[in-house]
């Protein structure tokens, strides 16, 4: 009954998911308070009160038809316009409302470049490890994703390895920073490489080569680290943002896409894109939430709460003897397992009533993603519960 394409994940449904549903049901036998899920990341900072506040403002000052209306499928262009002039403002950039489309979050936005520039059998690049979904996304319009093996000593991308797997048939790139599940920060001079290797793929080809990036967690980055703006970089770019960890709005599916007058054909991939846009059942962004950041662009979430979090566990996590490194940014460590099979140090950690994810989930195994965007006390509950298992495997911490 149910398609093909549907059956390997049926089959292989999403690690994270399946963790959080674990840990629903063990709260429900051992309470909730003594279940350490870290498995989602799902942000515990609420929003901003401006945010909330510009809810209730947009309601009270705007007319209901134009709040809850149809709209161009871009999105509006009064909203489209102040994003544009606030990335201008911070980046020194030089967008338009028509270099901005408004997307259902970031994952919507995703699949509507991928749509908008994928022909079957079209190779898509990423970076292990990834964000389990991209190769969904990329598979949802007939293309095929190949990951460049991660350097785990830095987990800054492999552009040797990166080179010689760009070929004929590779449409685009798409890159992750702050990383989903590293934290790791792409730096300049990653970036400036990847950029020159692109430029002279795309000439020794004959023909463009996309680099997406996936920046939901650009405003989470720490010890004042910067998160290079990628369109300054290489020309054939798409940037795709959401608001769901910025303004921890999740579940409120807001976002926008940056099709920048540098891409090749950039009218037309515009053009495209909101068509996508529209036929990928989308519509346009959801139009509450369009008014609403609007009046939230210099808005910004609790950092210092996700940075005293980081502090905590990877603080304690290292003193019981465990190897990570050091998140620059998001809300994630990616921790390496104490043995080669990190399933079973994941059924380990649930022994404990730890929910950890596999690093195979992100096709780096060997390692777990812990989601620290939960509360600080929570974190320090579950600290004696990972002293468990570090005894267990016999780690000896840092003095």
């Amino acid at each position: 009954m149910i398609a093909e394409k549907m059956k390997p994940l049926l089959n292989n449904n999403s690690a994270i998911r399946a963790m959080f549903e674990e840990g629903k049901k063990l709260a429900a036998i051992y309470g909730a308070e003594n279940v350490y899920d870290f498995s989602l990341g799902n942000p515990n900072v609420p929003a901003p009160d401006e945010v909330n506040q510009a809810i209730r403002d947009v309601l009270d000052e705007e007319p209901s038809t134009f709040v809850h209306g149809y709209m161009s499928n871009s999105g509006y262009e009064d909203v489209r316009e102040a994003i544009a002039q606030s990335l201008n403002h911070r980046f020194g950039t030089k967008f338009s409302q028509n270099n901005i489309l408004m997307t259902v979050g970031a994952a919507s936005g995703l699949n509507v470049i991928l749509k908008t520039i994928l022909n079957p059998k079209d190779e898509v690049l990423t970076f292990a490890p990834y964000f389990l979904e991209y190769r969904s996304y990329v598979t949802n319009y007939d293309g095929i994703l190949k990951a460049v093996s991660p350097d785990t000593e830095t987990f800054q991308p492999n552009l040797k390895e990166f080179e010689q797997m760009i070929g004929e048939n590779t449409k685009a790139v798409i890159i992750n920073t702050p990383n989903n599940p590293t934290g790791v920060v792409y730096s300049h001079e990653t970036l400036t490489a990847m950029a020159e290797i692109l430029r002279k793929k795309e000439k020794e080809l004959g023909h463009p080569i996309v680099l997406i990036s996936d920046e939901p967690y650009r405003e989470l980055a720490y010890d004042g680290v910067e998160v290079p703006y990628i369109t300054k970089y290489y020309d054939d770019t798409v940037i795709c943002y959401s608001y769901s960890k910025s303004l921890s709005l999740p579940g409120e599916r807001i976002g926008y896409l940056v099709i920048p007058d540098e891409l090749t054909e950039s009218s037309q991939v515009f053009t495209a894109a909101t068509i996508a846009n529209r036929v990928n059942g989308c519509v346009n962004a959801p139009s509450l939430m369009q008014r609403v950041v609007k009046r939230c662009l210099d808005v910004k979430v609790n950092v210092e709460a996700y940075d005293r979090n980081r502090n905590l566990l990877y603080g304690g996590l290292k003193a019981l003897g465990f190897t990570c490194i050091k998140p620059q940014g998001a809300f994630y460590l990616f921790v390496k397992s104490p043995e080669p099979d990190e399933k079973k140090f994941c059924e380990a950690c649930k022994k404990q009533n730890i929910l950890v994810v596999p690093g195979s989930s992100f096709e780096c195994p060997g390692y777990v993603r812990i989601s620290y965007c939960v509360s600080y006390e929570q974190i320090e509950r579950a600290l004696p519960a990972f002293e468990r298992v570090a005894k267990e495997y016999g780690l000896k911490g840092e003095n």
